[in-house]
């Protein structure tokens, strides 16, 4: 967990302001009290985080049988989704976390309806071209595969040691040139 400078704290609160905007016109969300989501305070996930988007945290002591927002203790947020090229689907990440702070903390079946009536058009591949843009960002090695020419973005050689998901060739390093 990480502060938010203001340029990015500011790009927090107005997407919070949006976010629940759009939750109160949603029909999941007519029987909830959306407007407390605004008590929550948000913050941004490490830079250098490649897996996780954004994840609730919960104040220690909470009754996880009975979660209210008012157990929440921070929302973060990658500080990439703050970009404008991932503005919608950080909508959709907040939305998700808000899902978690009204009280649903499994991906179960209720969570994912709740989560798919979310208005905004995403991509289903947002989320993971995503993280593919976080893994590329913080590489220092390409693992390429010769023989159908996908490539890994990772933080360490691989010195022959792994083999391509697809075909099964032993993948080749290189070194990712310094931007």
């Amino acid at each position: 967990m990480a502060k938010a400078n203001g340029i990015a704290y500011a790009a927090l609160l107005q997407l919070r302001d949006d976010v629940i905007h759009v939750m109160k016109d949603m029909p999941a969300w007519q029987n909830q009290d959306v407007e407390t989501l605004a008590e929550i305070p948000l913050g941004v996930l490490r830079r250098n985080a490649t897996q996780r988007h954004g994840v609730t945290r919960w104040k220690r002591g909470s009754n996880l049988n009975k979660l209210t927002v008012f157990d929440v203790e921070v929302i973060d947020l990658h500080p990439s989704l703050l970009l404008d090229e991932w503005k919608a689907y950080a909508a959709f990440v907040l939305h998700h976390e808000y899902i978690h702070a009204l009280g649903w903390r499994a991906h179960d079946s209720i969570f994912r309806a709740l989560e798919r009536s979310w208005p905004g058009t995403i991509n289903p591949l947002d989320g993971p071209n995503f993280t593919d843009s976080l893994r590329l960002a913080n590489a220092k090695w390409l693992w390429i595969c010769k023989t159908c020419d996908k490539s890994y973005p990772r933080q360490k050689r691989g010195n022959r040691n792994y083999k391509c998901r697809h075909c099964s060739t032993i993948l080749i390093d290189k070194k990712v040139q310094p931007e």
